[in-house]
């Protein structure tokens, strides 16, 4: 079993829920007492919020590859950054630190590719919505993404910053997303990606009739799975 490498705390709330689902997801599948090794790296997400308020992507990056370093030297056998956002650090990351990293994007495509699915509505972090890094790693795979108009991308990037990922999951947010995603549901998506690891928490599969792509899930079962393979 490989040991497990993970950059959380981006937010906290969602890194419980990893290491709680990859724990479970191989003892699932090994059984009796046996449990993942891992290590966890956890950031001051306050830090990275300022670099991003100033638009400081450099600083972000130094952040994360701080972690991912620290992770390497501990001697991991693969990394995962517990987040959406970050991985627009990970070409440049991956370069640099020669270890194995399970990318979120990939882990999603092929999740909404079982499903028979090529256009999706993306809900996330300002970042994860407006960057390119995100889209253009499912339109590798053939997959359409489509993404809510500003001042809803704003209610959504305010609703993670101030409330989920300080674990204040209010009704009132709850709609206003759902009323978010009939939209992209009228606009031709198919699916809709809760692409911040902390909406999951907020917005469950019975909540929506289309499918929805819990990228906390998806990711932390793929980690799992990962640590597993020869």
């Amino acid at each position: 079993m490989k040991t497990i490498g993970l950059v959380g705390g981006t937010g906290w709330v969602s890194s419980l829920e990893y290491y709680k689902i990859i724990n479970e997801t191989v003892n699932k599948k090994c059984g009796g007492l046996q449990f993942p090794r891992i290590i966890l790296y956890s950031v001051n997400y306050g830090e990275i919020y300022e670099c991003n308020q100033n638009d400081d992507r450099e600083g972000v990056y130094q952040i994360v590859k701080k972690g991912a370093d620290t992770l390497a030297k501990a001697e991991v056998d693969f990394i995962a950054l517990c987040a959406n956002t970050i991985h627009f650090t990970y070409n440049r990351l991956s370069s640099e630190i020669k270890l194995p990293f399970v990318h979120i994007a990939d882990a999603t495509a092929n999740a909404i590719q079982e499903k028979g699915i090529s256009k999706v509505g993306l809900l996330g972090t300002r970042e994860t919505m407006e960057m390119e890094f995100y889209k253009d790693r499912l339109a590798q795979k053939g997959i359409e993404v489509i993404t809510p108009a500003k001042p809803e991308r704003e209610f959504i990037h305010y609703s993670i910053m101030h409330e989920l990922l300080k674990e204040v999951f209010l009704p009132e947010t709850k709609t206003g997303f759902i009323s978010i995603m009939k939209k992209l549901k009228d606009q031709g998506a198919e699916g809709i990606i809760l692409g911040c690891t902390e909406i999951p928490l907020l917005i469950k599969a019975e909540d929506f009739s289309l499918p929805l792509f819990s990228t906390l899930e998806i990711h932390a079962e793929t980690i799992a799975n990962f640590a597993l393979s020869l």
